[in-house]
């Protein structure tokens, strides 16, 4: 669509590009040990600072020509990005045909989020929807959880792209999921808060996404209180794409803040390597550090931050790494895209695969009690700062992978 490449030249902009190079080099980029380079692509939602706004957290990785299903001319988008295989296999996932909600929570309404996933579904081999189970079937609401109306199509706000990812990566890693996808009228704390409410409270979901965020403020307790803090569900936020620093929501301390990797294969046990999605430089990549305003959670025991301490655990994030999604609305079909609107809905439904939380307790603080259970990330940076594992890696617990990545289901029930 000519959108796309209006997207990407605004986009190339914030981050320091050009126009030119959003068009340049347009062969399907490879997956494998390709180092990550700054920038290599787009921003989906435009930055926002202002208080009570908040900013979609997905990236457009670029030079990959998009093509819908029916030019690909095969049914596989091999080239893409990492599909749910791929996926499945890099964090020793099971399969499951338990069918529980997990919902997903954006700004304004995709008209194609349901003809996109079931691109998505079929051509990666997932079960169609709408069958006698529900298997994975997407149903689409309204910030009250009503069928309609439905808030004003996204337009160019990008969001459409960032709905897109969000139900391809529940329907990737929990096929048997219901998704819902929970349309709020705009992207304020406000609209987006009471969209996770109605996610909890009238649909019924345990599993709640939000891969978006925006800045701190001395609100956020207040915050948690009307929105995020839902215990016996498991509310999951992206960290942040802008490298060392923390975001709300993921700064609160009742939801499980997720970080993100560069993620590639490799010829060891596990077949798969991970490092922090960023560089000491900074600039880009996961966000991690200390909160400014949420009290420590009791199952954080780190002594570098007396606050809230961003992340919990993480997933692959790094749009040079990243995975397949399928968007017609306001792209041009199949792309690779990243960010830790990636991470936030995989992390989501590897807890849906884990089982229902138990009633009273925080699922945040569940990956604290089952480390072991978690591939620890130990060699990357997503920025300079002291103490250094708030934007280090290390052995054990660090900002920007937190306690690791997953390792099967065990340290998310």
């Amino acid at each position: 669509m000519a959108r796309t490449a209006l997207v990407a030249a605004a986009s190339l902009a914030l981050v320091g590009g050009s126009a030119a190079a959003a068009v340049a080099s347009q062969a399907p980029a490879a997956h494998g040990t390709r180092a990550a380079a700054a920038p290599d692509f787009s921003r989906v939602c435009a930055i926002t600072h202002s208080p009570g706004m908040m900013s979609c957290m997905s990236l457009i990785r670029n030079g990959v020509t998009q093509r819908t299903e029916a030019t690909l001319g095969r049914k596989t988008p091999v080239g893409y990005g990492y599909g749910p295989s791929s996926l499945i296999s890099a964090y020793k996932l099971p399969s499951s045909t338990t069918v529980t909600k997990v919902a997903v929570i954006d700004a304004y309404n995709d008209p194609d989020a349901v003809s996109n996933l079931a691109t998505y579904r079929s051509a990666w081999g997932e079960p169609a929807c709408n069958t006698s189970t529900e298997a994975g079937c997407l149903t689409v609401t309204n910030q009250a959880g009503a069928a309609s109306p439905l808030p004003t199509n996204s337009g160019d706000t990008g969001w459409a792209t960032e709905e897109s990812l969000d139900v391809d990566m529940v329907s990737a890693i929990c096929p048997s999921c219901h998704i819902y996808l929970v349309e709020a009228k705009s992207p304020t704390t406000k609209h987006l808060g009471k969209a996770v409410n109605s996610a909890v409270n009238v649909i019924g979901a345990d599993f709640v996404s939000n891969s978006y965020g925006g800045s701190q403020s001395s609100s956020d307790p207040t915050f948690d209180t009307d929105y995020y803090k839902h215990a016996g569900k498991a509310i999951v936020a992206s960290a942040g794409d802008g490298g060392y620093g923390v975001s709300y929501p993921a700064a609160s301390q009742y939801v499980t803040s997720v970080g993100g990797t560069s993620l590639n294969t490799s010829s060891g046990t596990r077949g798969w390597t991970e490092t922090v999605w960023g560089s000491s430089g900074g600039g880009e990549g996961t966000g991690s550090g200390c909160a400014s305003h949420e009290a420590k959670p009791s199952w954080q025991t780190d002594s570098g931050c007396s606050k809230r301490t961003d992340n919990d655990v993480a997933a692959v994030a790094d749009p040079n790494t990243g995975v397949a999604v399928y968007d017609t609305y306001d792209q041009g079909g199949w792309l690779e895209v990243g960010g830790t609107s990636a991470s936030s809905p995989i992390i989501a439904s590897v807890f849906a695969l884990a089982g229902t939380p138990a009633a009273g307790t925080y699922p945040s603080s569940y990956p604290y009690a089952h480390a072991s259970d978690l591939f620890d990330v130990t060699s990357g940076a997503d920025g300079s700062c002291s103490p250094s594992y708030l934007c280090t890696a290390g052995a054990g617990y660090d900002g920007p992978t937190g306690l690791g990545t997953p390792d099967g289901v065990g340290a998310f029930s």
